[in-house]
């Protein structure tokens, strides 16, 4: 919202509105965007695209064959990188009993919190996104510093992830940082100055008279997203479609050299879904100039439908 220069309010999520919330968005997370008509929609990616037909000259999502590239990397931090966050928060015991005391509003002991159905929640949910295993526990911790630091890299270079201008992208980032890793006790961000900085900048209307650097080479920071989506995200997400078609409640995908097991949800199909038909959407030429670069990326398969 800072980004579109929109104005909001926001209200928190409380008992006596939570069974109306969640029976008009459809689901139990948070945000929940509600418009002046009154709608409620939930997930980040579907509130950027009314909001960019809404604000058209501060649209997060280009257009064309760059706006594909935007909506990959969104949907790699949103469908994959996310789990990140989710075991941070729920196997580290310093960040659970942070959490917990800060909703119940007193300190409370590790044992008290991990009592909480939210906490229990939270590990079901590492369960369902494969972190379960502490070997793949330490690899999505490699990943994303990895990914912190390359992005660190790029902010050094460009006021944003993808050039001067902010984007999608940005969003799916800003709000990783602030709902979860720079908020808990851990990961520890010191070192990652530019980041923070970032992080903790308000933006303003006239940097949306920025540039988004071009398709199809855009920046280090996408190279390193769409690098990272070849190799994990991929036989998740393909996995995830297989499974669903064929009625199953569990499957197994490849995910840093060990076989996983993931629950199989619907979201992150209609999810992958909405990138397809943003393909379908571009004129004749634009859809070979983009099947062409998927095919070098190698996920041109990921996004058919």
């Amino acid at each position: 919202m800072q980004f579109y220069n929109a104005p909001y309010s926001i209200e928190k999520k409380r008992d006596d509105n939570r069974e109306i919330i969640e029976k008009r968005a459809g689901t139990r997370q948070i945000p929940v965007l509600k418009t002046p008509e009154n709608w409620m929609l939930a997930d980040t990616t579907p509130v950027l695209m009314l909001l960019d037909s809404r604000f058209i000259q501060r649209r997060l999502f280009p257009t064309g064959p760059l706006g594909v590239l935007v909506h990959i990397v969104e949907e790699v931090l949103d469908e994959w990188v996310a789990r990140v966050m989710v075991h941070y928060r729920w196997h580290h015991d310093m960040n659970t009993r942070v959490v917990i005391s800060e909703i119940l509003d007193r300190e409370v002991s590790i044992r008290e919190a991990r009592k909480t159905t939210l906490a229990q929640w939270g590990l079901r949910a590492c369960r369902a996104t494969g972190t379960e295993n502490p070997t793949q526990q330490a690899a999505a911790e490699r990943e994303y510093i990895d990914m912190l630091s390359t992005l660190n890299n790029q902010l050094s270079d460009t006021a944003y992830s993808l050039g001067s201008r902010p984007c999608a992208v940005d969003a799916a980032l800003i709000g990783g940082l602030r709902g979860h890793t720079n908020r808990d006790p851990l990961p520890n961000l010191s070192e990652f100055s530019h980041v923070l900085e970032w992080n903790g900048h308000s933006p303003t209307y006239s940097e949306c008279d920025g540039e988004w650097a071009d398709f199809p080479n855009s920046t280090p920071f996408a190279d390193h997203i769409l690098k990272l989506a070849r190799t994990e995200y991929k036989p998740f997400i393909l996995g995830n479609q297989t499974a669903l078609a064929n009625g199953e409640k569990t499957f197994v995908a490849d995910t840093y050299g060990e076989p996983v097991r993931y629950l199989c949800r619907p979201y992150p199909e209609r999810s992958r879904r909405m990138v397809a038909r943003r393909i379908s959407n571009l004129t004749p030429n634009e859809r070979r100039q983009v099947a062409e670069w998927l095919e070098g990326k190698g996920l041109r398969e990921c996004f058919s439908v």
